[in-house]
């Protein structure tokens, strides 16, 4: 594999559960074939993943003891869309059935289903096929009502007038089967802007959302109603209902938009579902009635407003009815449930590093990687490379070469992964996308085929990251690997047995089980080395109901793609407030001595040796690099680039730190991160806060901190067979922090 091979249409492709694991733990590969067929599958060790001419070469090493395995592969389908699914076996069976719930449609416009209640004949066998006798859907931007309880299909629009886009509207139904009438009614409740109501006619009240929510629509006097008569075969004993569907139809119809406050009507008993319980779970619990619990599929978005909020709340647990609203998206796509292709238990000998899940056949090749820490009780290396798995769950199958960013441009020459991902949108959006309705993707998986995280697949995060795992192989210093969600489920146990953690080239994305665990390695002596750039930045969160998912609100500030809306800053697992470190009181600064300052991709740039260095006491780490420019080429043409982070006491930086070079020298589009900004205000060129700065200082018990404030670093480590100065001073530290001679404390 060469970066000069001809790219081919990408056809086969898969996902691993899980992404990591311990030697000898079981793990199972799920692939998929456009053109059915055979294909070999083995397991291969990527030592370097980077086929560029800035890395060492692509290596991969064939692991013959980890099995070998023929497969026929089948295409398997990829269904996105998020729903809720609830049982109605316990509620009894009856003539008159009314459904009601408060509806946001953020895609008006698209042929939606909001709600599907499926029944049985009374008197009909168990297993007898259901039907839907009871439906809510958008039609042009019109709510209507429809019903196939008796023979031909009864269909009543309830209001001409299409339904405004993200506006809150009641919409009741009700099936009678004695009087043959299908009824509904549609009603919303006045809104903060006189604008926007007078256009909507009939169907507005003065009453609010609370009050409206009190009874049944179909028996009050406001709205508008519409109703129509049935044919003459329903079932006289009517209808067992057994499911009601939200935001989906039986046959994969979805619904974009949120809704709240569902509530159901079987004869004279009523099951309702608070969907403001139980945020990080997966099901929520009726409230009310004898009904099963609404199961959530494809994770929609929770801890949003619902028809209540009305800012006097800006965290959901401080008023949960404020939040009872659930938001739903056709394209949300947690896990592609793929039957399993492969199942394997890995040797228990197996040396701890990146392996991929290797598939060759007629139909073309892929590489599923996977991470495998050393066996439970075995021996561990003094050195771990942490691989930042919350941050390639972040980009997952991200579209920013396609569709472009504010801070990247559109290109027309894409590698076969990310044609693919432009090919095949129902793989799912990554958090640097906004959902077809516009609102942010909050929720982001690995549980369906992840195409950038490919060796090769891109020149951002992962290949980068095994530039570096490249390198530590080269040092022959003994290394392990663990990932962020190793160090987030075990806490500080994941990282305890290790002196030295090096980070990947990007490390952004971090729950506060992660930022307190490896505070709390720090302070018992551990020696951390940030080799990259914009790290510590983002907080998610994640969900032991809902495993290989992060959540991220983008909240307040930062280089971001969206911005959650209001009132919703605050996460639905956890209930943490969502955002910048920064704004948390936490700074990256504090915990590697330097935090984001600036981002531009045209030039990479070279660090200039601070005049104190060679006299400091962090002078040993330039050792062998005599010359005042450091890095001057590599990828982009030097060491410092892409995203830079800067040496500021203002934000948390240790003032004994040695600031041993900085980067400055950067080209136009190297501009300040906009959190910096507290205004729209002129900057001066060369603008002093970007900068690039490479730091050291001492931690407690013995630990030290080595932070070189660049994603590009790693992009000149191979450089000349790794005789440079940028490998120098990393093997320096390396070898530094790996002998077990404690650090002194400075004097203050």
């Amino acid at each position: 594999m060469t970066d000069t091979d001809a790219p081919e249409a990408k056809r086969v492709t898969g996902y691993c559960e899980p992404w990591s694991l311990r030697a000898g733990e079981p793990i199972r590969l799920m692939a998929s074939s456009h053109q059915p067929g055979p294909a070999q599958v083995d397991i291969t060790q990527i030592v370097c993943g980077d086929p560029t001419r800035y890395g060492p070469g692509f290596d991969e090493r064939p692991v013959s003891a980890a099995g070998t395995w023929s497969v026929e592969l089948d295409e398997q389908p990829l269904t996105p869309g998020s729903y809720g699914v609830a049982s109605l076996d316990g509620l009894p069976g009856g003539g008159r059935v009314a459904l009601q719930a408060w509806v946001m449609p953020t895609l008006p416009d698209r042929t939606a289903r909001i709600a599907t209640l499926t029944a049985r004949p009374a008197e009909a066998p168990q297993a007898s096929a259901s039907i839907d006798i009871l439906r809510l859907e958008l039609d042009g931007g019109r709510a209507v009502a429809v019903s196939s309880a008796a023979g031909p299909q009864a269909r009543v629009v309830i209001d001409e007038v299409p339904l405004t886009r993200n506006r809150w509207y009641l919409i009741a139904a009700e099936l009678d089967l004695e009087a043959a009438t299908l009824s509904a009614v549609l009603v919303t409740p006045r809104s903060d802007s006189p604008g926007r109501d007078a256009v909507e006619g009939d169907r507005l009240s003065d009453r609010s959302a609370s009050d409206l929510s009190s009874g049944w629509a179909t028996h009050a006097d406001h709205g508008v109603r519409a109703a129509t008569t049935l044919g003459s075969t329903a079932p006289a004993a009517g209808f067992a209902p057994d499911e009601l569907w939200l935001a989906a139809g039986r046959g994969g119809e979805r619904f974009d938009g949120r809704i709240a406050r569902p509530v159901l009507q079987c004869g004279e008993t009523t099951a309702r579902w608070d969907l403001s319980t139980d945020m990080t779970g997966r099901t929520v619990p009726a409230s009310e009635g004898a009904a099963g619990p609404l199961v959530l599929h494809q994770l929609p978005t929770r801890g949003i407003t619902g028809p209540a909020w009305d800012g006097s709340a800006h965290r959901w647990s401080d008023n949960p009815a404020h939040y009872d609203a659930v938001h739903f998206h056709h394209d949300d796509q947690y896990d592609a449930g793929w039957e399993t292709t492969v199942e394997a238990s890995l040797p228990a000998d197996l040396p701890s590093g990146i392996y991929a899940f290797r598939l060759r056949g007629d139909a073309g090749d892929d590489r599923v990687p996977f991470f495998v820490r050393p066996a439970a009780g075995a021996r561990t290396a003094d050195v771990a490379l942490l691989m930042p798995t919350a941050t390639y769950m972040a980009y997952a199958n991200h579209r920013m070469l396609v569709d472009g960013a504010d801070f990247m441009s559109t290109r027309t020459k894409l590698r076969p992964e990310h044609a693919y991902v432009r090919d095949h949108p129902e793989l799912g959006l990554s958090h640097y996308e906004k959902h077809p309705d516009r609102s942010g993707v909050m929720f982001s998986s690995r549980r369906r085929p992840v195409l950038n995280l490919r060796p090769g697949a891109d020149g951002w995060n992962f290949t980068p990251d095994t530039d570096i795992n490249a390198f530590l192989e080269h040092l022959e210093v003994g290394h392990d690997i663990v990932t962020d969600e190793d160090l987030h489920a075990d806490g500080v146990a994941a990282i305890a047995p290790y002196r030295v953690l090096v980070t990947g080239s990007h490390p952004e994305y971090w729950s506060t089980d992660m930022l307190d665990a490896l505070a709390d390695w720090q302070r018992n002596g551990g020696r951390l080395m940030y080799l990259g750039g914009n790290g510590f930045y983002w907080r998610v969160a994640f969900s032991d109901a809902w495993p290989g998912a992060i959540e991220l609100r983008r909240a307040e500030d930062g280089v971001r793609n969206w911005q959650t809306g209001p009132g919703e800053s605050y996460h639905a697992w956890g209930g943490e407030y969502g955002g910048l470190w920064r704004r948390q009181g936490r700074a990256p600064n504090e915990i590697c001595g330097i935090g984001f300052a600036a981002q531009g991709f045209e030039k990479a740039t070279y660090f200039v040796r601070d005049p104190g260095a060679d006299s400091s006491r962090a002078a040993w780490i330039l050792d062998g690099v005599p010359a005042e420019r450091i890095g001057t080429s590599g990828l982009g043409g030097g060491a410092a680039g892409q995203e830079v982070d800067r040496y500021d006491v203002r934000l948390g930086s240790p003032g004994h730190a040695v600031v041993l070079a900085s980067a400055t020298t950067f080209g136009p589009d190297m501009l300040r991160t906009k959190e910096e900004f507290e205004g729209s205000v002129h900057f001066p060129t060369p603008d002093p806060m970007v900068r690039a700065d490479m730091v050291f200082y001492e931690t407690p018990n013995g630990g030290a901190v080595f932070s070189v404030g660049s994603i590009s670093w790693f992009g000149a480590l191979a450089r000349d067979g790794y005789d440079n100065d940028i490998a120098r001073i990393t093997a320096n530290v390396v070898r530094r922090f790996a002998d077990p001679e404690p650090f002194p404390t400075p004097a203050a």
